[in-house]
């Protein structure tokens, strides 16, 4: 036959390095690579250095782009490396695999669709195509899986591995020597005892098919294949068998193109079963020349430094010293991969299990991503992604990273916009994390990831417009009008506001006052106002016209308050919790919005229902709390209505539902309210023994919410006031304070007099205490705006006091001291 067989193992370093010597040694006419055939035109682009493996071939319907496939490639993989090695001779390459589109079409002689869909279709690519994790992309089954033996594993079995990895590594991969007859023998004696797979014999009958094309133009032909169907390319079979076996297969049609790739995709430890454990640990081997292990340990010992772990080289000459001799006493001719892992946790980990899990996961995986030219044929709106992420300067990176943007910025607003309205197309390359600097409505904090299943989401976003916007837009618009309940399109409506999309914006606020108007169910109208009230209030930071919302949402609010009473009624303690948080997504929902007259109907709504008898006690409690805090009920009047759930003879349960309510906003106002802290001291201690069990939950869960300085301020007051009392005034000493007056006004430039530092000192003083009534005025956080110290209140200056600021002197111990009843509080704070 004039034609030579190279059997590899997909993504083997060693194979790779083999194909490379025979294709140099014996340079052939035409280049035959296991792949699909519809990608035949894409070949070209292997020698543009734009196309930087990892990459794969995406493949997918043209009617039904959710049925996709790839065929990853790496800088090892000896399917890459024989391609580029041709396209830079100048010798044709085909691929000769079955066609992918007879896997998407269905069978001529049956209405039942393929295998394709139920996951098989991916097999084409043998080994070389994993199946993706994701739900949202086909997961085709792992054909080696499919297999009744697994090749690799029998052969190193009869070695006497039991680590088909390490055989493979020791005999192909170290050796570096040429082994495709002994593998084509091995493979040809192992296939003769396994059952076969009909799904190989469709595609070997094809592979023969285009072989048997290429003898009558060529005669000097290489082949590059899985090992496995060596044998059956080098059986003589009958041209009649091959046609019957590909008989009533129709082709659908299909599109394929390159697109990025990670090593974390190509480990089966992720998810895949593509056979390789350690894309990272391969791509060393194939990349270093020498001193593999001396350079791969000094990568790990940076690896470490870079996290602050102190690695010196005599950790790296002795984790060398190590690895090498374990490799002798185990006869390996080289150490690998577990040798290397060994030594480094041994030496340079210290046995410190998180140590080598980095290791793992940045040197032995990997966390590279390829790349694609930006000229690449794409659809359309893959291209308007690669325009916005370049004029915006975000690069799609494999390994995750933060993103911390101001909307006050052109800039991040615009990325902000590009990462909703991608999360709106199903490809969510940014997650958003909680702000942890700053409190303003301008920031957003992100963590960006970029997986290569978005590839398959963008093809298939397509259906819905050319660029993202406009894809966005479409899915938005279908979504409201597809919603069902009013919940969806409130939320469409925050989607419109965070990803700007204007033209979108109309239909959604037409559905949504339809679906208002329909729904009766004041929980989920209740539901569907905070996030219409952070839509208007962050409307102006996003420069987003919001008008015609204000109409819907005030709308909403009237219905609320007009059907809350009737809702408010025989609750049971779950529909309590569900009506008592609806109640304060509502009232946060009102400040945000700024509306006096909202406001006003509000307060009146939770204030007349306040104060109706039999109302199950934790919403009681906590509208108690909402009005304490609106300033419209006073101290005497809240300890007044304190003491009737808490008197002798009222259900402790429903006594202790109320105090969990009005307790749940923090519990300073117990510290700073003394008669209020007396009262629910007094009632704690006077619960019966046999009812104390029952309660027991309920105030567990109320004041183990408390933050641990608020719950050792409540055991000091009870103590007996020790911390809370404050210290002696201490008067301002004139003469000590005018010490550094030259030197300050050496620094400002001008000259300051003691006279000018106690007026200032005097204004400082001068501002009243916070509060009223004997309790602090709280904001949002229900905390006092000044604290014990006697400082200013919030806002005078500028800024605000902190709650750390507001808290009490600490104690010595973390929980309140015992009751009137010998029972310690630590009962009820856990």
């Amino acid at each position: 036959m004039p034609e030579r067989i190279y059997g590899i193992r997909h993504h083997g370093p060693g194979s790779a390095r083999a194909v490379l010597r025979e294709l140099d040694a014996h340079p052939p006419e035409v280049l035959l690579i296991e792949g699909p055939p519809e990608a035949d035109d894409l070949v070209r682009w292997a020698a543009d250095d734009g196309l930087e493996p990892p990459v794969a071939l995406l493949g997918y319907a043209v009617d039904d782009p959710g049925k996709a496939a790839f065929w990853p490639f790496a800088v090892f993989s000896p399917e890459w490396q024989a391609i580029r090695w041709a396209v830079r001779r100048g010798v044709r390459v085909r691929f000769f695999d079955l066609p992918y589109g007879c896997r998407v079409a269905p069978p001529a002689d049956t209405s039942t669709p393929p295998e394709v869909a139920t996951g098989n279709a991916v097999r084409t690519a043998d080994p070389i195509v994993p199946p993706p994790a994701d739900p949202g992309v086909p997961q085709p089954a792992d054909p080696v899986a499919s297999r009744p033996v697994d090749p690799i594993a029998e052969l190193a079995a009869a070695a006497g591995y039991d680590d088909p990895e390490r055989w493979w590594e020791d005999v192909v991969e170290h050796r570096g020597m040429p082994v495709f007859e002994a593998i084509a023998e091995a493979m040809a004696a192992i296939r003769e005892h396994a059952p076969e797979d009909p799904d190989d014999l469709a595609r070997e009958a094809y592979m023969r098919s285009v072989l048997r094309e290429e003898r009558r133009r060529h005669r000097d032909i290489a082949v590059v294949c899985g090992a496995w169907h060596v044998p059956a390319l080098t059986r003589k079979v009958a041209v009649k068998d091959d046609t019957a076996l590909l008989k009533g297969r129709r082709r659908g049609k299909v599109a394929f193109t390159w697109v990025p790739w990670t090593y974390g995709r190509l480990a089966s430890w992720s998810g895949y079963g593509a056979g390789v454990h350690s894309p990272g640990w391969y791509h060393h081997l194939f990349t270093t020349g020498d001193d593999v292990v001396t350079r791969w340990l000094v990568d790990a010992a940076g690896v470490l430094r870079a996290e602050g772990v102190p690695t010196s080289s005599a950790h790296v000459i002795e984790a060398v010293r190590l690895a090498e001799a374990l490799a002798t006493l185990r006869g390996r001719p080289l150490a690998g991969l577990a040798e290397v892992t060994e030594a480094a946790e041994a030496v340079m980990c210290d046995g410190e299990p998180l140590r080598s899990e980095l290791i793992a996961r940045r040197l032995v995986v990997g966390e590279r991503l390829g790349s694609v030219p930006d000229d690449m044929p794409a659809v359309p709106l893959v291209r308007d992604l690669t325009a916005q992420q370049r004029a915006l300067r975000l690069r799609p990176e494999a390994a995750g990273r933060a993103l911390d943007l101001d909307l006050r910025q052109d800039t991040d607003l615009r990325r902000s916009r590009l990462l909703h309205r991608l999360t709106v197309l199903g490809v969510p390359w940014g997650q958003r994390a909680a702000a942890r600097r700053g409190t303003g409505t301008f920031r957003e904090e992100w963590r960006l990831a970029w997986q290569p299943e978005f590839a398959v989401r963008l093809v298939e976003g397509g259906m819905w417009g050319t660029t993202v916007v406009s894809a966005a837009t479409a899915r938005v618009t279908r979504q409201a009008r597809d919603a069902s309940t009013l919940a969806e399109v409130t939320a469409l409506v925050e989607v419109c506001l965070l990803a700007d999309l204007a033209e979108a914006y109309p239909p959604v606020l037409a559905a949504l006052d339809t679906r208002a108007a329909l729904d009766a169910d004041v929980h989920h109208l209740m539901a569907a106002i905070p996030a219409l009230a952070r839509t208007l209030r962050y409307g102006d930071v996003r420069r987003t016209d919001v008008a015609g919302l204000a109409t819907v949402t005030a709308s909403l609010l009237g219905r609320v308050c007009a059907a809350l009473p009737s809702a408010a009624g025989s609750l049971s303690d779950e529909a309590a919790r569900q009506l008592r948080d609806g109640m304060d997504g509502v009232h946060q929902a009102v400040g945000l919005l700024a509306d006096d007259s909202l406001r006003e109907r509000w307060l009146g709504t939770i204030g007349s229902l306040a104060a109706r008898p039999g109302l199950h006690g934790l919403p009681a409690g906590r509208l108690t709390r909402l009005l304490l805090d609106a300033g419209r009920l006073d101290g005497p009047e809240v300890r007044r209505r304190l003491r009737l759930p808490l008197t002798v003879g009222a259900p402790p349960a429903h006594a202790a539902a109320w105090v969990e309510g009005f307790l749940s906003g923090g519990g300073l106002l117990l510290v700073h309210d003394e008669a209020l802290l007396s009262l629910v001291d007094d009632w704690l201690a006077d619960i019966p023994a046999d009812a104390f069990d029952a309660v027991l939950p309920l105030l567990r869960r109320t004041f183990g919410g408390f933050d641990p300085g608020e719950r050792r301020a409540i055991g000091e007051r009870i103590a007996g006031g020790r911390a809370a009392q404050a210290g002696p005034v201490v008067a301002l000493d004139i003469d000590r304070a005018a010490t550094p007056l030259a030197t300050l006004g050496a620094l400002l430039g001008r000259h300051l007099t003691t006279t000018e530092s106690s007026d200032s000192a005097a204004d400082d003083n001068s501002h009243p205490p916070a509060g009223e009534h004997g309790h602090p005025a709280s904001g949002e956080n229900n905390r006092p705006a000044a604290g014990a110290n006697d400082r200013p209140a919030a806002g005078e200056h500028d800024h605000s006091a902190t709650a750390e600021n507001n808290r009490p002197a600490a104690g010595e111990h973390d929980r309140p001291a015992t009751g009137a009843n010998n029972r310690p509080a630590a009962d009820v704070n856990g």
